[in-house]
């Protein structure tokens, strides 16, 4: 019998599941696959390069058993949804009237056995396959999060300040405050796909980064 696939959003859904009421949680470290680049991601070119270089080097680790270059202590595994940190430059937050002014990072989890020599090989892979997507942005990193405040958005991206709102509110009313600094940002977890959902059933997780007063 095959070893049962690990979904990371099912296994850890304190992290990818929160209710829609605000909630305090403490993020551990995870390792990312990221690109960082700037502007609006309804209409630049750079963001969808971005999302094309994720998914490439994700499943390009996640199908390396087919191939024979599976990393030490590989296991069955499905690929972690989207996600991104978003920021402004002199803004607390951010600020949905300005898209174009959004600097951001877009990444994607990645499981534990992935270490720099299996991001720089599965790097070599993609470059082979696809070699007209620049790579120059990619970078893997380990991030924790620490101490934030999330929850479930549903529906429209354009509707996440009705979310935020009630995120800041439960904020002000617990012995908190919204710590965004250079390291901490604003963060959404994308678990729909905006090509096959309606926009009013689309689910994002939005996490705040707060620290007690």
């Amino acid at each position: 019998m095959s070893a049962e696939k690990l979904d990371y959003k099912k296994k850890f859904k304190e992290l990818y599941q929160p209710k829609t009421t605000p909630s305090l949680i403490d993020i551990p470290e995870m390792i990312f696959f990221a690109v960082d680049g700037k502007g609006d991601p309804n209409s630049c070119q750079e963001y969808k390069n971005a999302i094309e270089v994720l998914y490439g080097m994700s499943f390009t680790v996640k199908m390396s058993k087919l191939n024979g270059t599976q990393p030490e202590g590989y296991f069955e595994y499905t690929v972690p949804p989207l996600e991104g940190l978003w920021y402004q430059e002199d803004t607390v937050g951010i600020d949905y009237s300005r898209k174009n002014d959004f600097i951001w990072t877009s990444m994607i989890r990645q499981p534990e056995f992935v270490t720099e020599a299996v991001f720089e090989l599965a790097k070599e892979t993609l470059h082979r396959k696809k070699p007209q997507l620049d790579l120059s942005n990619l970078k893997m990193m380990r991030f924790k999060e620490g101490l934030c405040v999330q929850l479930m958005h549903i529906g429209s991206y354009d509707n996440e300040p009705e979310s935020i709102a009630r995120l800041s509110k439960f904020v002000s009313e617990n012995g908190l405050c919204e710590d965004f600094t250079e390291n901490r940002f604003h963060h959404e977890i994308y678990l729909s796909d905006p090509r096959k959902c309606a926009p009013e059933k689309l689910k994002t997780v939005i996490r705040h980064p707060v620290r007690i007063i």
